[in-house]
């Protein structure tokens, strides 16, 4: 398991009420539901309308199954922004 750093923007961060936070995981969708179990509520419903990165690089469209981690990486979680 690689040792991540998750980082929460915007509503994602006041939903998990931290800016960021360590997770082990193995793919982005194993880094995803732990922090589900961590912060059960409204940071889940949250995580369905957000985008990510790792390690700097959009996973867009990808299944999160298939994102790997690495060993000292970051997942960016990036709800919605309005504005234009």
């Amino acid at each position: 398991m690689a040792k991540v750093t998750v980082r929460y923007w915007a509503a994602a961060k006041a939903a998990a009420g931290v800016a960021e936070e360590p997770c082990e995981a193995e793919t982005l969708a194993d880094a995803l539901a732990a922090v589900r179990e961590q912060h059960p509520g409204e940071l889940v419903r949250v995580l369905r309308r957000c985008s990510f990165l790792v390690d700097g690089d959009p996973v867009g469209t990808r299944a999160h199954e298939t994102v790997r981690l690495t060993e000292g990486g970051t997942v960016e979680v990036l709800p919605p922004f309005a504005g234009g």
